[in-house]
């Protein structure tokens, strides 16, 4: 008796967690780091509509901080590459939150910012001469590698879930997966 109201009560929060569990990892990251990251992109484009392909002086000196210092922070001393390297970087930051928020291309959105909040964490460390801490260490306030797990972990269950029910990914796509 006991055994068939747990199993029953066990297969119905296993339903329910699998339409909810994307929709709060995708409220947890939008409370939590959407204006954190938003904020940021929006301090790496120059003024005006060129503004958008001009990476500004902060913007090199977030993204390449060692580079940009050896050129004795000239930005027309970048080359194309470096140039390219903070574009995409600066987008990225931009785009991928609001991808993840709104719940399209939830998968490729979150796995990418897993990528970016790993690289930022490898600038943060070798470019801006953050300690690294230690992992596990009890200490709270050790900021890259616990406090980078947190916000890891709801974009590695959006990479492996999706975005849910609730997401513009299953408005567009469910139809299609049904054909």
């Amino acid at each position: 008796m006991i055994s068939n109201r747990y199993f029953f009560l066990s297969n119905t929060l296993s339903k329910v967690g699998a339409d909810v569990s994307p929709l709060l990892a995708r409220l947890l990251f939008g409370v939590t780091l959407f204006a954190f990251f938003w904020k940021s992109a929006f301090t790496k484009f120059d003024d005006g509509l060129a503004g958008l392909w001009t990476p500004s002086v902060g913007a090199y000196a977030q993204i390449l901080p060692t580079r940009f210092e050896t050129v004795g922070y000239d930005p027309s001393a970048m080359n194309t590459l470096e140039w390219a390297i903070v574009i995409a970087g600066s987008y990225a930051e931009l785009v991928l939150p609001m991808l993840i928020v709104i719940g399209l291309f939830t998968r490729f959105a979150a796995l990418g910012m897993v990528g970016f909040i790993l690289v930022m964490s490898f600038v943060d460390v070798s470019g801006h001469g953050i300690a690294l801490g230690s992992l596990l260490d009890s200490n709270p306030s050790t900021l890259i590698p616990d406090q980078r797990l947190f916000w890891i972990f709801p974009l590695i269950v959006l990479t492996l879930q999706g975005g849910g029910f609730w997401s513009v990914d299953r408005l567009l796509f469910n139809k299609s997966r049904q054909e």
